[in-house]
């Protein structure tokens, strides 16, 4: 979402090695919304300065009293959807909150959210790490690291469930353990 060409032109014209400002060509970067992390090397030996962007992943696309809005990983709001084909999930403010945290504390212990998927009286569900997990509430840090410990254990488990305190609860949601016969 952020074209290479934006940061060539963010490099000032008639730069060199001797009169590019890496920390402020770096600060330009990120000032862009859909890039978390940029980062800028100088090679003297060579000449060549390489730019690496980092951009940011949207995983929701919500509407909190009618006001349509796009967050990424890392809580940042986001213009659009950027081509991710989230589906749009209604939410409240409080439930906006739990998820920032959400995000915030998987982003600390290195898991990635990709997506909220719905959100309801049962909680809120979202996909990590390519697996279904359900949460409502203030999920921590503890109950974070024993979800990236115990997903590797279980790798036929459907969904992990963190509504219960302090613990991670594996297996179907509550709706869906009962298949239908037929």
């Amino acid at each position: 979402m952020y074209p290479e060409s934006e940061v060539t032109d963010a490099i000032p014209d008639h730069a060199s090695l001797l009169t590019l400002n890496e920390e402020m060509l770096e600060r330009n970067l990120e000032s862009h919304p859909w890039v978390q992390g940029a980062e800028v090397h100088e090679d003297w030996n060579s000449g060549i300065v390489t730019v690496q962007v980092e951009e940011r992943r949207p995983v929701l696309d919500a509407e909190v009293e009618g006001r349509r809005f796009v967050l990424s990983a890392d809580g940042e709001e986001l213009p659009g959807p950027g081509g991710a084909g989230l589906e749009r999930v209604e939410l409240d403010r409080d439930q906006v909150g739990e998820i920032l945290v959400f995000a915030r504390t998987l982003h600390k212990s290195g898991l990635t959210l990709e997506s909220i998927d719905g959100a309801g009286a049962g909680g809120i569900e979202a996909t990590v790490e390519g697996r279904g997990v359900i949460f409502s509430g203030n999920v921590g840090e503890r109950r974070v690291m024993a979800l990236k410990h115990i997903m590797p254990e279980h790798p036929d488990a459907r969904v992990f469930d963190l509504r219960s305190p302090e613990r991670v609860v594996v297996g179907a949601p509550y709706e869906t353990r009962s298949e239908p016969k037929g």
